[in-house]
């Protein structure tokens, strides 16, 4: 489907426009701060926010900033060439003093503060939640290595902030590196085993990463992605009834169609957002049936568990699906 996300349910908070800053390339950071006075909901280090936009669309971004600074939220936004309205709208419209709406913090991408040892790892904009992540280490006195790959040094945001917090910090450019990407496989091989590998930016590095972790034989490895690692491949199912616990309802989801589709055009109050599989907008308890996992936020052991799904890229195998829904 083409037409924009126009998600409901979920926290709603009111947050002001503080400062619009330059930060690199095609990229911008934007200070929100509460509309009412009333403190921001705390986060955690790897956390994101939804962004309401006025033209409909719903985009997710990391928080930057500390998360003991309860009274401001920080998000990094790349004005992606490819952008489907969301990221443009964002640096070309939004003015300082602009009021937004925005979702309440949640996190897919948690840092584990109790590791002996971890290894951070962004490309581009990936930055962002790994800021956030490598100034609680650091305040903690944690081992942690931050590694930050990007095409050059103009591309590259938040320079100053990474300079300022100290520590082991790689810098990685392309153009001074005569176009060579930074051997992930070197780097994950001096690691010890035991160290927490983390990794946000494109698709490539992400792949690369993971083989290298594999190859080094790195087992608590964390991954954000930007985008769903292969395309989403066409809804394929005989169909199925899916039950609505709370009240009662069944629908029924034809073959072919998603359950996200259906439940929406049934008017039932579902949050949702990437249509991905990736921002964990759309998560919901499941109370019974067996479900067909397509998403790429939750982890094996939670799939294992079927108590949980993402209604966007997620069904049923076949028979009934039951709900924590209205």
């Amino acid at each position: 489907m083409n037409e924009p996300n126009n998600p409901s349910g979920g926290t709603r908070l009111q947050a002001r426009v503080r400062t619009l800053r330059h930060e690199a390339e095609r990229i911008a950071s934007i200070e929100l701060v509460p509309l009412d006075g009333v403190m921001f909901p705390a986060f955690t280090p790897g956390a994101h926010l939804d962004v309401h936009l006025p033209n409909g669309l719903v985009r997710s971004y990391s928080l930057v900033n500390a998360p003991e600074e309860s009274g401001r939220y920080v998000i990094g936004v790349l004005n992606d060439p490819n952008s489907r309205g969301g990221s443009s709208w964002l640096h070309e419209q939004l003015r300082c003093g602009a009021a937004l709406t925005i979702g309440a913090p949640r996190n897919n991408f948690a840092l584990d503060e109790t590791a002996a040892a971890t290894l951070l790892v962004a490309g581009g904009i990936g930055v962002t939640p790994m800021l956030c992540m490598y100034r609680r280490l650091r305040e903690q006195g944690r081992a942690v290595q931050f590694v930050y790959c990007a095409r050059s040094r103009a591309q590259a945001a938040f320079l100053d902030e990474l300079a300022a917090l100290g520590g082991d910090v790689v810098l990685h450019f392309d153009d001074e590196n005569g176009g060579r990407p930074f051997d992930l496989a070197a780097c994950l091989a001096r690691q010890p085993h035991d160290v927490h590998a983390y990794c946000c930016g494109p698709g490539a590095m992400l792949a690369a990463f993971e083989t290298a972790c594999a190859n080094a034989g790195v087992r608590h490895v964390h991954i954000e992605r930007f985008a769903a690692s292969t395309p989403a491949a066409p809804v394929e199912h005989a169909g199925y009834t899916v039950e609505l616990a709370r009240s009662g309802r069944a629908l029924f989801v034809p073959a072919g169609k998603a359950l996200l589709d259906t439940l929406i055009e049934a008017g039932v109050d579902v949050e949702y957002s990437c249509r991905e599989g990736l921002c964990g907008a759309c998560q919901t308890r499941v109370l019974g049936g067996c479900v067909e996992h397509r998403d790429e936020v939750l982890t094996q052991s939670e799939r294992d568990a079927n108590d949980a799904m993402m209604i966007c890229v997620s069904g049923a195998k076949s028979g009934t699906l039951v709900l924590d829904l209205a």
